[in-house]
């Protein structure tokens, strides 16, 4: 019996577009929180977005992960299925022989998938937070880029997701749209761990022993808690990277993540590296839950099982 299965990847691109739709606005606000200045705190920012740019201000630059995140997130569900299913038959002989879940496999499963979604992600993210941040406010304490700021300061540095990608690309070569990669990938494979083994383990606790699997409320429960969480932990670094990844919308304070680490808490003290940790929880949980059930109902629907199956 193969271990490797396309169904995966379809229902990982659905869910995917479920998350983006559901969880943009608040990460538009997480990004604003954690790179920009002049947010006091997640209210404060809220307010000062809707009064600068309306309602539509919280969806910029979300054409962009819609069409590519739920690429994203087809290949990471994708990957992470796969590789916890032929772990657990190469491990075992046969997967019906085997123990239903594996922590081992779990938490390689997670950490490969962790890897795949920054060789993939990172180029996304960039672009995504370069569209969210080129309005938001900048401290002209860069005197030699003053002038360049303040020019760009009144108009948009970018004009579309297109525009931005060969900017950078002109600008900084195509390594500059790996910029934060390093930050990304010590925030993602903690991170999914985090957020895969929760999930399984969760919903398997959720659910009754006599249910064949867990039921859609079940899903909706365990994949928002996980998210939660995920979210929640991986705020310190999810700060470095969104910094390093803004930086160039108008100036280049950082050379890298230590760099970026240490200036940030010379300047702003610890507590900056939990800048939008309330956010990021709040937006986890129906982000996550999006994603989960979206994955779940349509992998569900693509093989024809009468009861939802975990990753």
């Amino acid at each position: 019996m193969s271990s490797f299965q396309l169904e995966d990847f379809a229902a990982g691109w659905i869910g995917g577009a479920a998350s983006v739709i559901v969880g943009h606005p608040l990460d538009t606000v997480k990004t604003r929180l954690q790179a920009g200045v002049g947010y006091g705190n997640t209210f404060s920012c809220i307010r000062t977005m809707y009064k600068r740019e309306s309602v539509f201000g919280f969806f910029k630059g979300m054409s962009f992960p819609l069409a590519s995140i739920a690429v994203y997130n087809s290949v990471v569900f994708g990957v992470f299925s796969n590789t916890q299913r032929f772990l657990s038959q190469h491990r075992c002989g046969e997967p019906e022989t085997s123990p239903r879940h594996s922590l081992s496999d779990l938490l390689l499963a997670s950490m490969v998938a962790g890897m795949v979604s920054v060789g993939l992600g990172g180029p996304v993210d960039l672009i995504k937070i370069r569209l969210q941040m080129q309005t938001q406010p900048f401290r002209e304490a860069n005197l030699s880029a003053k002038s360049r700021a303040a020019a760009l300061g009144e108009q948009p540095a970018y004009q579309g997701p297109v525009h931005c990608i060969s900017t950078i690309v002109r600008t900084e070569g195509l390594a500059g749209l790996y910029r934060g990669a390093s930050a990304m990938l010590l925030r993602d494979i903690p991170g999914y761990c985090l957020y895969f083994i929760p999930y399984v383990f969760l919903s398997e606790w959720i659910t009754p022993e006599a249910c064949a699997g867990p039921s859609p409320c079940a899903v909706w429960l365990a994949g928002g808690m996980a998210g939660a969480i995920s979210w929640g932990t991986a705020t310190p670094m999810d700060v470095v990277k969104s910094r390093l990844q803004a930086d160039g919308v108008y100036l280049n304070k950082y050379k890298g993540v230590l760099d970026c680490i240490s200036q940030s808490y010379q300047q702003e003290g610890l507590k900056v590296f939990f800048r939008g940790i309330t956010v990021n929880a709040v937006r986890g949980f129906p982000m996550s839950a999006a994603m989960f059930l979206g994955y779940e109902l349509s992998l569900q629907a693509l093989r024809g099982d009468q009861a939802v199956t975990s990753p």
